[in-house]
Protein backbone atom coordinates (compact mmCIF):
# COMPACT_ATOMS: atom_id res chain seq x y z
CA UNK A 1 0.00 0.00 0.00
CA UNK A 2 1.19 3.54 -0.78
CA UNK A 3 2.46 5.45 2.27
CA UNK A 4 -0.81 6.94 3.50
CA UNK A 5 0.94 9.12 6.08
CA UNK A 6 2.20 11.31 3.21
CA UNK A 7 -1.34 11.80 1.85
CA UNK A 8 -3.83 14.57 2.50
CA UNK A 9 -6.96 13.91 4.51
CA UNK A 10 -9.00 14.20 1.31
CA UNK A 11 -6.91 11.54 -0.37
CA UNK A 12 -7.10 9.21 2.64
CA UNK A 13 -10.88 9.60 2.84
CA UNK A 14 -11.08 8.65 -0.83
CA UNK A 15 -9.10 5.47 -0.26
CA UNK A 16 -11.30 4.44 2.66
CA UNK A 17 -14.51 5.29 0.82
CA UNK A 18 -13.58 3.12 -2.16
CA UNK A 19 -12.16 0.29 -0.08
CA UNK A 20 -8.67 0.77 -1.53
CA UNK A 21 -7.47 0.99 2.07
CA UNK A 22 -9.21 0.15 5.31
CA UNK A 23 -9.53 2.59 8.17
CA UNK A 24 -7.58 0.12 10.30
CA UNK A 25 -4.69 0.09 7.82
CA UNK A 26 -4.66 3.88 7.70
CA UNK A 27 -4.79 4.19 11.48
CA UNK A 28 -2.08 1.61 12.03
CA UNK A 29 0.19 3.38 9.55
CA UNK A 30 -0.13 6.60 11.52
CA UNK A 31 0.37 4.85 14.85
CA UNK A 32 3.54 3.32 13.43
CA UNK A 33 4.68 6.75 12.26
CA UNK A 34 4.09 8.19 15.74
CA UNK A 35 6.10 5.35 17.28
CA UNK A 36 8.93 6.00 14.83
CA UNK A 37 9.32 9.77 15.12
CA UNK A 38 7.51 11.19 18.13
CA UNK A 39 10.43 10.51 20.43
CA UNK A 40 12.17 13.33 18.56
CA UNK A 41 9.12 15.59 18.17
CA UNK A 42 7.11 15.13 21.39
CA UNK A 43 3.91 16.15 19.64
CA UNK A 44 1.72 13.74 21.63
CA UNK A 45 1.05 13.65 25.35
CA UNK A 46 -1.12 10.54 25.03
CA UNK A 47 -1.56 8.07 22.16
CA UNK A 48 -4.85 6.18 22.39
CA UNK A 49 -3.82 3.10 20.41
CA UNK A 50 -6.67 0.84 21.48
CA UNK A 51 -9.33 3.52 21.12
CA UNK A 52 -8.09 4.54 17.69
CA UNK A 53 -8.03 1.00 16.32
CA UNK A 54 -11.49 0.27 17.78
CA UNK A 55 -12.88 3.40 16.09
CA UNK A 56 -11.23 2.40 12.81
CA UNK A 57 -12.72 -1.11 12.97
CA UNK A 58 -16.14 0.44 13.52
CA UNK A 59 -15.74 2.63 10.42
CA UNK A 60 -14.72 -0.39 8.33
CA UNK A 61 -17.71 -2.36 9.57
CA UNK A 62 -20.11 0.47 8.79
CA UNK A 63 -18.68 0.89 5.28
CA UNK A 64 -18.91 -2.84 4.67
CA UNK A 65 -22.56 -2.72 5.75
CA UNK A 66 -23.24 -0.12 3.07
CA UNK A 67 -23.71 2.81 5.43
CA UNK A 68 -23.24 6.23 3.90
CA UNK A 69 -20.33 7.87 5.70
CA UNK A 70 -19.14 11.46 5.90
CA UNK A 71 -16.36 13.00 3.79
CA UNK A 72 -13.75 12.47 6.53
CA UNK A 73 -14.70 8.93 7.56
CA UNK A 74 -11.66 6.87 8.47
CA UNK A 75 -9.28 9.83 8.58
CA UNK A 76 -7.05 10.04 11.68
CA UNK A 77 -7.06 13.23 13.77
CA UNK A 78 -4.92 14.50 16.64
CA UNK A 79 -6.65 16.56 19.35
CA UNK A 80 -5.06 19.33 21.39
CA UNK A 81 -5.09 18.34 25.04
CA UNK A 82 -7.33 21.28 25.95
CA UNK A 83 -10.51 19.43 24.92
CA UNK A 84 -12.13 16.89 27.20
CA UNK A 85 -12.17 13.29 26.00
CA UNK A 86 -14.20 10.70 27.86
CA UNK A 87 -11.94 8.21 29.58
CA UNK A 88 -8.83 9.61 27.88
CA UNK A 89 -6.38 11.79 29.86
CA UNK A 90 -6.87 15.55 29.54
CA UNK A 91 -4.04 17.49 31.15
CA UNK A 92 -4.07 20.89 29.38
CA UNK A 93 -0.28 20.58 29.51
CA UNK A 94 -0.38 21.06 33.30
CA UNK A 95 0.62 19.03 36.32
CA UNK A 96 -2.51 20.22 38.08
CA UNK A 97 -4.62 17.91 35.89
CA UNK A 98 -2.10 15.11 35.46
CA UNK A 99 -3.93 11.79 35.08
CA UNK A 100 -7.43 13.31 34.96
CA UNK A 101 -9.77 11.30 32.76
CA UNK A 102 -12.91 13.32 32.03
CA UNK A 103 -16.32 11.67 32.32
CA UNK A 104 -17.55 13.32 29.09
CA UNK A 105 -16.53 14.37 25.60
CA UNK A 106 -16.35 17.98 24.49
CA UNK A 107 -18.72 18.94 21.70
CA UNK A 108 -15.79 19.14 19.25
CA UNK A 109 -14.76 15.58 20.08
CA UNK A 110 -18.37 14.39 19.84
CA UNK A 111 -18.57 15.87 16.35
CA UNK A 112 -15.25 14.35 15.35
CA UNK A 113 -16.56 10.94 16.34
CA UNK A 114 -19.85 11.56 14.55
CA UNK A 115 -17.93 12.50 11.40
CA UNK A 116 -16.17 9.12 11.49
CA UNK A 117 -12.69 10.49 12.13
CA UNK A 118 -10.32 8.37 14.19
CA UNK A 119 -8.81 10.10 17.23
CA UNK A 120 -5.16 9.12 17.55
CA UNK A 121 -4.56 10.87 20.86
CA UNK A 122 -3.95 14.16 22.62
CA UNK A 123 -1.29 16.65 21.59
CA UNK A 124 1.16 18.71 23.60
CA UNK A 125 0.56 22.38 24.37
CA UNK A 126 1.69 25.28 26.47
CA UNK A 127 0.14 24.88 29.92
CA UNK A 128 -3.50 26.06 29.85
CA UNK A 129 -2.81 27.39 26.32
CA UNK A 130 -0.61 30.17 27.72
CA UNK A 131 2.42 30.49 25.48
CA UNK A 132 3.73 30.83 21.95
CA UNK A 133 6.29 28.03 21.76
CA UNK A 134 4.98 24.92 23.61
CA UNK A 135 7.96 25.35 25.93
CA UNK A 136 5.61 26.05 28.83
CA UNK A 137 4.19 22.53 28.73
CA UNK A 138 4.70 20.69 32.02
CA UNK A 139 5.63 17.63 29.95
CA UNK A 140 8.52 19.05 27.95
CA UNK A 141 8.54 21.09 24.74
CA UNK A 142 7.40 19.88 21.36
CA UNK A 143 9.92 20.30 18.55
CA UNK A 144 9.57 21.62 15.03
CA UNK A 145 9.99 18.88 12.38
CA UNK A 146 11.71 21.44 10.12
CA UNK A 147 14.48 21.75 12.73
CA UNK A 148 14.11 19.85 15.99
CA UNK A 149 16.22 22.45 17.80
CA UNK A 150 13.48 25.00 17.14
CA UNK A 151 9.99 25.62 18.52
CA UNK A 152 6.83 24.51 16.67
CA UNK A 153 4.87 27.53 17.87
CA UNK A 154 2.29 27.67 20.61
CA UNK A 155 0.18 27.17 22.40
CA UNK A 156 -0.89 24.40 20.01
CA UNK A 157 2.59 23.39 18.93
CA UNK A 158 1.86 19.70 19.42
CA UNK A 159 -0.97 19.68 16.89
CA UNK A 160 1.07 21.60 14.30
CA UNK A 161 4.17 19.45 14.87
CA UNK A 162 2.11 16.25 14.48
CA UNK A 163 0.96 17.49 11.06
CA UNK A 164 4.40 18.58 9.90
CA UNK A 165 5.91 15.28 11.06
CA UNK A 166 3.22 13.33 9.16
CA UNK A 167 2.00 11.74 12.37
CA UNK A 168 -1.57 12.85 11.58
CA UNK A 169 -3.27 14.37 8.52
CA UNK A 170 -5.66 16.47 10.63
CA UNK A 171 -5.54 18.07 14.05
CA UNK A 172 -7.61 20.25 16.34
CA UNK A 173 -6.26 23.34 18.05
CA UNK A 174 -7.64 26.26 20.01
CA UNK A 175 -6.89 29.92 19.33
CA UNK A 176 -7.03 32.55 22.08
CA UNK A 177 -4.45 34.98 20.69
CA UNK A 178 -2.98 33.06 17.76
CA UNK A 179 -2.48 29.55 19.11
CA UNK A 180 -3.70 27.84 15.92
CA UNK A 181 -2.37 30.29 13.34
CA UNK A 182 1.12 30.97 14.74
CA UNK A 183 2.07 27.25 15.03
CA UNK A 184 0.70 26.74 11.53
CA UNK A 185 2.95 29.51 10.22
CA UNK A 186 6.19 28.25 11.75
CA UNK A 187 5.60 24.59 10.81
CA UNK A 188 4.48 25.16 7.22
CA UNK A 189 0.95 23.91 7.88
CA UNK A 190 -2.54 25.44 7.70
CA UNK A 191 -4.28 26.69 10.83
CA UNK A 192 -7.71 28.33 10.95
CA UNK A 193 -9.43 30.25 13.73
CA UNK A 194 -13.19 30.27 13.05
CA UNK A 195 -15.48 33.14 13.97
CA UNK A 196 -15.81 33.27 17.77
CA UNK A 197 -18.93 31.28 18.61
CA UNK A 198 -18.79 29.39 15.32
CA UNK A 199 -17.29 26.36 17.07
CA UNK A 200 -18.40 25.14 20.47
CA UNK A 201 -16.42 25.79 23.65
CA UNK A 202 -18.34 23.11 25.60
CA UNK A 203 -15.66 20.85 27.04
CA UNK A 204 -12.83 23.24 26.14
CA UNK A 205 -10.87 23.86 29.34
CA UNK A 206 -11.15 27.63 29.64
CA UNK A 207 -8.28 30.09 29.50
CA UNK A 208 -10.03 33.29 28.37
CA UNK A 209 -13.72 32.72 27.80
CA UNK A 210 -14.34 35.71 25.51
CA UNK A 211 -11.42 34.78 23.25
CA UNK A 212 -10.97 30.96 23.20
CA UNK A 213 -11.91 29.45 19.83
CA UNK A 214 -11.33 25.81 18.82
CA UNK A 215 -10.55 25.23 15.17
CA UNK A 216 -9.00 23.04 12.47
CA UNK A 217 -5.35 22.37 11.63
CA UNK A 218 -4.27 20.56 8.47
CA UNK A 219 -1.66 20.38 5.73
CA UNK A 220 -3.93 21.81 3.01
CA UNK A 221 -6.63 24.47 2.94
CA UNK A 222 -9.29 22.06 1.65
CA UNK A 223 -8.54 19.60 4.46
CA UNK A 224 -8.88 22.41 7.00
CA UNK A 225 -12.20 23.45 5.46
CA UNK A 226 -13.55 19.89 5.60
CA UNK A 227 -12.58 19.64 9.26
CA UNK A 228 -14.08 23.07 9.98
CA UNK A 229 -17.36 21.97 8.43
CA UNK A 230 -17.37 18.81 10.56
CA UNK A 231 -16.83 20.52 13.91
CA UNK A 232 -18.62 23.83 13.42
CA UNK A 233 -22.18 24.90 14.04
CA UNK A 234 -24.50 25.86 16.88
CA UNK A 235 -24.30 24.11 20.23
CA UNK A 236 -27.04 24.88 22.80
CA UNK A 237 -24.67 23.78 25.59
CA UNK A 238 -22.41 26.75 24.85
CA UNK A 239 -24.03 30.08 25.72
CA UNK A 240 -21.68 31.92 23.35
CA UNK A 241 -22.41 29.64 20.38
CA UNK A 242 -23.86 31.45 17.37
CA UNK A 243 -27.23 30.06 16.22
CA UNK A 244 -26.28 30.25 12.56
CA UNK A 245 -25.11 27.67 10.01
CA UNK A 246 -21.42 27.32 9.17
CA UNK A 247 -20.60 29.24 5.98
CA UNK A 248 -19.87 26.92 3.06
CA UNK A 249 -16.14 26.85 3.69
CA UNK A 250 -15.60 23.71 1.62
CA UNK A 251 -17.10 25.26 -1.50
CA UNK A 252 -15.05 28.40 -0.89
CA UNK A 253 -11.83 26.38 -0.63
CA UNK A 254 -12.64 24.57 -3.86
CA UNK A 255 -13.42 27.88 -5.58
CA UNK A 256 -10.15 29.35 -4.35
CA UNK A 257 -8.23 26.35 -5.63
CA UNK A 258 -9.13 27.41 -9.17
CA UNK A 259 -6.68 30.26 -8.66
CA UNK A 260 -9.09 33.01 -9.63
CA UNK A 261 -9.43 35.98 -7.23
CA UNK A 262 -10.99 38.37 -9.73
CA UNK A 263 -13.16 40.92 -7.96
CA UNK A 264 -11.65 40.25 -4.52
CA UNK A 265 -10.27 43.26 -2.64
CA UNK A 266 -7.61 42.60 -0.03
CA UNK A 267 -6.31 45.11 2.48
CA UNK A 268 -2.78 45.28 3.86
CA UNK A 269 -2.80 46.72 7.38
CA UNK A 270 -0.57 49.80 7.38
CA UNK A 271 0.12 49.55 11.11
CA UNK A 272 1.72 46.12 10.69
CA UNK A 273 4.34 47.53 8.33
CA UNK A 274 6.82 48.76 10.93
CA UNK A 275 6.45 46.19 13.66
CA UNK A 276 9.84 44.58 13.35
CA UNK A 277 9.09 41.56 11.18
CA UNK A 278 12.22 39.71 10.12
CA UNK A 279 13.44 40.69 6.63
CA UNK A 280 12.91 37.13 5.36
CA UNK A 281 9.32 37.12 6.60
CA UNK A 282 8.64 40.49 4.97
CA UNK A 283 10.18 39.32 1.70
CA UNK A 284 8.10 36.12 1.59
CA UNK A 285 4.94 38.09 2.42
CA UNK A 286 5.63 40.65 -0.32
CA UNK A 287 6.15 37.86 -2.85
CA UNK A 288 2.84 36.33 -1.78
CA UNK A 289 1.10 39.69 -2.22
CA UNK A 290 2.48 39.88 -5.76
CA UNK A 291 1.15 36.37 -6.38
CA UNK A 292 -2.31 37.32 -5.10
CA UNK A 293 -2.27 40.29 -7.47
CA UNK A 294 -1.46 38.00 -10.40
CA UNK A 295 -4.44 35.85 -9.38
CA UNK A 296 -6.70 38.87 -9.87
CA UNK A 297 -6.98 40.31 -6.36
CA UNK A 298 -6.97 44.07 -5.90
CA UNK A 299 -4.57 45.10 -3.11
CA UNK A 300 -5.11 48.28 -1.11
CA UNK A 301 -3.58 49.70 2.05
CA UNK A 302 -5.88 49.95 5.03
CA UNK A 303 -5.20 51.85 8.23
CA UNK A 304 -6.37 50.21 11.46
CA UNK A 305 -4.95 52.73 13.94
CA UNK A 306 -5.90 50.91 17.12
CA UNK A 307 -4.27 47.59 16.16
CA UNK A 308 -1.06 48.91 17.73
CA UNK A 309 -2.77 48.68 21.13
CA UNK A 310 -4.00 45.12 20.64
CA UNK A 311 -1.07 43.44 22.38
CA UNK A 312 -1.30 45.40 25.66
CA UNK A 313 -5.10 45.17 25.66
CA UNK A 314 -4.94 41.41 25.16
CA UNK A 315 -2.46 40.99 28.01
CA UNK A 316 -4.91 42.64 30.36
CA UNK A 317 -8.13 40.98 29.15
CA UNK A 318 -6.84 37.42 28.75
CA UNK A 319 -5.01 37.24 32.12
CA UNK A 320 -8.02 38.78 33.86
CA UNK A 321 -10.31 36.09 32.50
CA UNK A 322 -7.67 33.42 33.23
CA UNK A 323 -7.38 34.47 36.88
CA UNK A 324 -11.13 33.94 37.21
CA UNK A 325 -11.33 30.69 35.21
CA UNK A 326 -8.38 29.02 36.92
CA UNK A 327 -9.76 29.64 40.41
CA UNK A 328 -11.62 26.32 40.02
CA UNK A 329 -8.33 24.39 40.24
CA UNK A 330 -8.19 24.34 44.01
CA UNK A 331 -7.16 20.78 44.92
CA UNK A 332 -10.64 20.03 46.24
CA UNK A 333 -12.89 18.88 43.40
CA UNK A 334 -10.58 17.24 40.84
CA UNK A 335 -6.97 17.01 39.77
CA UNK A 336 -3.86 17.42 41.90
CA UNK A 337 -4.14 17.71 45.69
CA UNK A 338 -0.98 18.52 47.64
CA UNK A 339 -0.22 18.86 51.35
CA UNK A 340 -3.37 17.23 52.69
CA UNK A 341 -1.78 15.47 55.66
CA UNK A 342 -4.62 16.13 58.09
CA UNK A 343 -2.76 18.94 59.84
CA UNK A 344 -3.29 21.76 57.36
CA UNK A 345 -6.24 24.03 56.74
CA UNK A 346 -8.15 23.97 53.46
CA UNK A 347 -6.57 27.30 52.51
CA UNK A 348 -3.08 25.86 53.03
CA UNK A 349 -3.90 22.79 50.91
CA UNK A 350 -5.27 24.98 48.14
CA UNK A 351 -2.18 27.19 48.22
CA UNK A 352 0.24 24.25 48.17
CA UNK A 353 -1.71 22.56 45.37
CA UNK A 354 -1.66 25.64 43.15
CA UNK A 355 2.02 26.27 43.93
CA UNK A 356 2.93 22.72 42.88
CA UNK A 357 0.45 22.36 40.04
CA UNK A 358 0.84 25.57 38.05
CA UNK A 359 3.94 26.49 36.06
CA UNK A 360 5.62 29.93 36.02
CA UNK A 361 3.81 31.37 32.98
CA UNK A 362 0.39 30.41 34.33
CA UNK A 363 1.26 31.95 37.69
CA UNK A 364 2.47 35.11 35.96
CA UNK A 365 -0.79 35.52 34.09
CA UNK A 366 -2.95 34.75 37.12
CA UNK A 367 -1.11 37.46 39.05
CA UNK A 368 -1.39 39.94 36.17
CA UNK A 369 -5.11 39.28 35.87
CA UNK A 370 -5.83 39.37 39.57
CA UNK A 371 -4.07 42.73 39.83
CA UNK A 372 -5.93 44.12 36.81
CA UNK A 373 -9.28 43.13 38.37
CA UNK A 374 -8.45 44.29 41.90
CA UNK A 375 -10.26 47.08 43.70
CA UNK A 376 -9.00 50.46 42.60
CA UNK A 377 -7.37 49.17 39.42
CA UNK A 378 -10.26 47.58 37.52
CA UNK A 379 -11.23 50.74 35.62
CA UNK A 380 -7.63 51.77 34.97
CA UNK A 381 -6.59 48.42 33.49
CA UNK A 382 -9.32 45.91 32.60
CA UNK A 383 -11.92 48.58 31.88
CA UNK A 384 -9.56 50.54 29.64
CA UNK A 385 -8.51 47.38 27.80
CA UNK A 386 -12.14 46.62 26.98
CA UNK A 387 -12.53 50.12 25.56
CA UNK A 388 -9.52 49.49 23.33
CA UNK A 389 -11.12 46.22 22.26
CA UNK A 390 -14.16 48.19 21.11
CA UNK A 391 -11.95 50.54 19.09
CA UNK A 392 -10.20 47.60 17.43
CA UNK A 393 -13.60 46.14 16.52
CA UNK A 394 -14.53 49.48 14.94
CA UNK A 395 -11.28 49.41 12.94
CA UNK A 396 -12.22 46.00 11.56
CA UNK A 397 -15.77 47.14 10.77
CA UNK A 398 -14.50 50.18 8.88
CA UNK A 399 -11.90 48.12 7.03
CA UNK A 400 -14.44 45.56 5.86
CA UNK A 401 -16.55 48.32 4.35
CA UNK A 402 -13.68 48.82 1.90
CA UNK A 403 -12.20 45.33 1.43
CA UNK A 404 -13.31 41.72 1.50
CA UNK A 405 -10.48 40.56 3.75
CA UNK A 406 -7.25 41.75 5.37
CA UNK A 407 -3.86 40.10 4.92
CA UNK A 408 -0.62 40.22 6.89
CA UNK A 409 2.27 38.00 7.86
CA UNK A 410 1.00 35.53 10.45
CA UNK A 411 3.87 36.10 12.85
CA UNK A 412 6.85 38.49 12.74
CA UNK A 413 9.50 35.77 12.73
CA UNK A 414 10.19 32.20 11.72
CA UNK A 415 10.59 29.41 14.28
CA UNK A 416 13.17 30.46 16.83
CA UNK A 417 15.55 28.16 18.74
CA UNK A 418 14.30 26.41 21.85
CA UNK A 419 15.14 28.50 24.90
CA UNK A 420 15.74 31.71 22.93
CA UNK A 421 12.80 33.65 24.40
CA UNK A 422 11.77 31.90 27.62
CA UNK A 423 13.70 34.38 29.77
CA UNK A 424 11.96 37.39 28.19
CA UNK A 425 8.15 37.10 28.32
CA UNK A 426 7.65 40.23 26.22
CA UNK A 427 9.70 38.84 23.33
CA UNK A 428 7.63 35.66 23.56
CA UNK A 429 4.38 37.64 23.52
CA UNK A 430 5.44 39.39 20.28
CA UNK A 431 4.88 36.10 18.43
CA UNK A 432 1.15 36.89 18.48
CA UNK A 433 1.46 40.54 17.42
CA UNK A 434 -0.39 40.06 14.12
CA UNK A 435 -2.90 37.44 15.26
CA UNK A 436 -4.30 39.00 18.46
CA UNK A 437 -6.49 41.67 16.78
CA UNK A 438 -8.77 39.01 15.22
CA UNK A 439 -9.33 37.42 18.63
CA UNK A 440 -10.28 40.74 20.21
CA UNK A 441 -12.67 41.37 17.30
CA UNK A 442 -14.04 37.84 17.14
CA UNK A 443 -13.57 37.40 13.41
CA UNK A 444 -12.02 34.43 11.59
CA UNK A 445 -8.39 34.16 10.53
CA UNK A 446 -6.31 31.57 8.74
CA UNK A 447 -2.58 31.03 8.26
CA UNK A 448 -1.43 29.46 5.00
CA UNK A 449 2.20 28.78 4.04
CA UNK A 450 3.50 31.42 1.63
CA UNK A 451 7.23 30.76 1.36
CA UNK A 452 10.49 30.07 3.16
CA UNK A 453 13.03 32.24 4.93
CA UNK A 454 16.44 30.66 5.47
CA UNK A 455 14.83 27.28 4.86
CA UNK A 456 12.07 27.79 7.44
CA UNK A 457 8.34 28.30 6.72
CA UNK A 458 6.59 31.67 6.62
CA UNK A 459 2.82 32.02 6.93
CA UNK A 460 0.41 34.54 5.43
CA UNK A 461 -2.66 35.41 7.48
CA UNK A 462 -6.08 36.15 6.00
CA UNK A 463 -8.57 37.91 8.30
CA UNK A 464 -12.26 38.09 7.38
CA UNK A 465 -15.43 39.61 8.86
CA UNK A 466 -17.39 37.71 11.48
CA UNK A 467 -19.42 34.86 9.96
CA UNK A 468 -17.55 35.26 6.67
CA UNK A 469 -15.18 32.37 7.27
CA UNK A 470 -15.65 31.27 3.66
CA UNK A 471 -13.84 34.37 2.40
CA UNK A 472 -10.59 33.49 4.16
CA UNK A 473 -10.70 29.93 2.80
CA UNK A 474 -11.11 31.18 -0.76
CA UNK A 475 -8.12 33.51 -0.53
CA UNK A 476 -5.95 30.97 1.29
CA UNK A 477 -6.77 28.21 -1.20
CA UNK A 478 -5.97 30.51 -4.13
CA UNK A 479 -2.56 31.32 -2.70
CA UNK A 480 -1.93 27.64 -1.98
CA UNK A 481 -2.81 26.76 -5.58
CA UNK A 482 -0.11 29.15 -6.78
CA UNK A 483 2.72 28.52 -4.31
CA UNK A 484 2.06 24.89 -3.39
CA UNK A 485 2.62 23.16 -0.08
CA UNK A 486 5.86 22.86 1.86
CA UNK A 487 7.51 19.66 3.06
CA UNK A 488 10.04 19.61 5.91
CA UNK A 489 13.28 17.64 5.75
CA UNK A 490 12.90 13.95 6.60
CA UNK A 491 13.07 13.18 10.30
Amino acid sequence: MTDVTAMTATQIAGLVATGAASAVEVTQAHLDRIAAVDGRVNAFLHVDTEGALAAARDIDARRAAGEELGPLAGVPVAVKDVLTTKGVPTTVGSKILEGWRPPYDSTIVERLRAAGTVMLGKTNMDEFAMGSSTEYSAYGPSRNPWDTDRIPGGSGGGSAAALAAYEAPLAIGSDTGGSIRQPGAVTGTVGAKPTYGGTSRYGLVAFSSSLDTPGPCARTVLDAALLHAAIGGHDPRDSTSIPAPVPDVVAAAKLGATGDLSGVRLGIVTEFGGEGAEPGVTAAFNEAVATLTKLGAEIVEISCPHFRYALPAYYLIAPSECSSNLARFDGVRFGLRTGDDGNRSLEEVMSLTREAGFGPEVKRRIMLGTYALSSGYYDAYYGQAQKVRTLITRDFTAAFERVDALISPTTPFVAFPLGARTSDPYQMYLADLFTIPSNLYGGPGISVPCGLSDGLPVGLQVMAPTLADDRMYRVAAALESAVGTFTPPAL
